[in-house]
């Protein structure tokens, strides 16, 4: 099982590899960050166990394809219950070679995990703050990116927004197959302008890419 589970894994960085243009000193990070992951999820919940073999292309490639959808200017992002490091540690890393001056905020109220993302940050020189914290417990933390992933609904998320966005701000969350379900019941209570990006690790889920978010 292990053997398959290793055959996964490297499929899944060479597809990385083949889908997204990093040097070999942002691919050594993320190999670097694929171990110490492995390592601490021996002792701390940080993914599902089940999940490790399929690494690469069900967490990595899947938190690397927001980099390119937040565009160039972004100076502070902030990435909400980032736990294991998705994706606000993949584009962090990827943030060291092509926007060196990007800072990061990560969100993560679990104190193990917060250890972890802290660790993880002194380990590559990243420009993160870890808050281990609730995110509706901050004081607004004036984002230029906030970002999610299979954090909470959708309608949750936006009022996380609302709070922490700069007005010019863009909020990319992950969400899966029942999107349109999730945007209907949010758009009872908020307006905002909307892009979807078909996810390229899931042709059923999307990246949602929200603007002008408002109450009604």
């Amino acid at each position: 099982m292990e053997a398959i589970r290793l055959t996964r894994a490297k499929h899944g960085r060479q597809e990385f590899c083949e889908i997204f243009d990093v040097s070999r000193e942002t691919l050594a990070r993320l190999d670097s960050f694929e171990q110490l992951l492995r390592q601490w999820t021996q002792t701390i919940n940080l993914v599902s166990r089940s999940s490790l073999g399929q690494l690469w292309d069900r967490h990595i490639i899947d938190s690397a394809q927001i980099y390119e959808i937040a565009g160039d200017r972004v100076d502070h992002w902030v990435d909400i219950g980032t736990g294991g490091g998705f994706p606000g540690v993949v584009v962090a890393i990827l943030a060291l070679e092509k926007h060196p001056d990007r800072r990061f905020s990560f969100v993560e109220s679990n104190l193990r995990k917060a250890a972890f993302l802290r660790t993880i940050a002194r380990e590559f020189d990243l420009p993160v703050q870890v808050f281990a914290d609730r995110i509706e417990d901050l004081d607004q933390l004036n984002a230029d990116v906030i970002s999610a992933r299979a954090v909470a609904p959708l309608k949750l998320l936006l009022k996380y927004a609302e709070r922490h966005l700069k007005p010019s701000g863009r909020a990319l969350f992950h969400k899966g197959a029942a999107f349109r379900q999730e945007l209907s019941e949010a758009l009872e209570s908020w307006t905002f302008q909307s892009d979807e990006y078909t996810s390229i690790t899931d042709g059923k889920a999307v990246v949602l890419s929200l603007g002008d978010i408002r109450r009604v």
